[in-house]
């Protein structure tokens, strides 16, 4: 959810500068430009607090993820480890 709540605000504050910038006279792709410049700005410094929970959720589902594939890559070594063994075994040591 603070993933939600930070976008929204964001594409707000874009929404807002947007308008603004509208009603002064600018027009077309500097209108855009400018807008995501100045609404990028904005946002850094007005939703601070929100981009942290945003990153920290971020954060916990990438450690989440990094985890499994720790343990996935762990028994694969595991199983390749017990297959070799188990070739030794019938096939006598190399050397």
């Amino acid at each position: 959810m603070p993933i939600l709540r930070y976008t929204l605000l964001r594409l707000a504050v874009l929404a807002a500068v947007l308008g603004l910038l509208w009603l002064v006279g600018m027009r077309g792709l500097l209108l855009l430009a400018v807008a995501v410049v100045v609404s990028a700005l904005v946002s850094f410094l007005l939703l601070p607090r929100q981009a942290n929970e945003a990153a920290a959720v971020i954060a916990r589902r990438s450690g989440e993820r990094a985890g499994a594939v720790d343990a996935a890559i762990a028994q694969d070594a595991a199983e390749e480890d017990a297959l070799l063994d188990e070739r030794e075994d019938h096939d006598g040591p190399r050397g």
